[in-house]
């Protein structure tokens, strides 16, 4: 009898030991930033959380979803711009999971789908654009391609808040024409600033001229200040140009003498 006795308390004991810890598991507690996703046989339950929740052993099965803000880097792509430049363009985009039920049942791997339709779509965008555009318009590109991915994702249940471009890597020789066209702009610019002045100064000049041809005694005081000016330079030999119209009265007078 005592055998019969022990293996009864023993089995007694292994009974009420799996109660206790299937009612243990049969508790889920998530985080504020968590949800489960219940499964009841196979079919969609009901999605739970935060807090704690019960789900039945067997019957049911749980699915964690996290809620929070994704920083997902966008591997570097190789781009072939619109003017057939070829680049290297690397990204971030910023995501999160509003509604679980959709990422678990709409998509196997959402965080892989997201990352494999933020390349295409990246290469897609940016391919229908110039290199110029790709380096001055960073965020009307940004905006465009949010606006794609957040479209797409939304059958899964995803909101793309915000896509950031973070290189646009060019080759050595691109570089080179780049600079090369900088330059020449610099040139450009150089020279018309350099012709509006020469025109300012003429038209100035001619003003002067106007002012100056009036009145015959002030282009003797002006050659007067200039050689002022020059004189104060203490230059042991000056050579000042002397027009003939000011000696045109000095030589009449010597011709009038007998």
């Amino acid at each position: 009898m005592e055998p019969i006795v022990s293996n009864g308390s023993v089995f007694i004991g292994v009974l009420t030991f799996l109660v206790v810890a299937l009612l243990v598991s049969m508790f889920k507690i998530l985080r504020e930033y968590e949800r489960g996703v219940i499964f009841l046989l196979g079919r969609f339950y009901m999605v739970k959380g935060p807090g704690l929740i019960i789900v039945i052993p067997i019957v049911q099965q749980m699915v964690r979803v996290d809620l929070r803000t994704v920083v997902m880097d966008v591997p570097t792509q190789d781009v072939i711009s619109r003017d057939n430049v070829s680049v290297r363009v690397n990204a971030v985009i910023y995501f999160r999971v509003i509604d679980a039920q959709k990422a678990i049942i709409n998509v196997e791997d959402y965080l892989q789908a997201t990352s494999q339709l933020a390349q295409t779509t990246l290469r897609s965008v940016l391919g229908q654009h110039e290199l110029d555009e790709m380096l001055a318009n960073r965020e009307m590109l940004n905006t465009d391609i949010q606006a794609i991915l957040d479209t797409r994702t939304d059958g899964w249940g995803i909101k793309v808040s915000n896509v950031e471009i973070k290189h646009v890597d060019l080759n050595e020789t691109m570089i080179r024409a780049i600079a090369r066209q900088a330059e020449a702009e610099r040139t450009r610019r150089a020279k018309v600033i350099h012709a509006s002045g020469e025109m300012e100064a003429s038209a100035k000049l001619v003003e002067a001229a106007e002012k100056l041809s009036s009145e015959p005694n002030a282009i003797l005081l002006r050659y007067l200040q200039t050689l002022t000016e020059i004189a104060g330079e203490k230059n042991s030999t000056i050579l000042f140009p002397l027009p003939m119209d000011l000696l045109k009265g000095v030589l009449g007078d010597q011709d009038k003498k007998p």
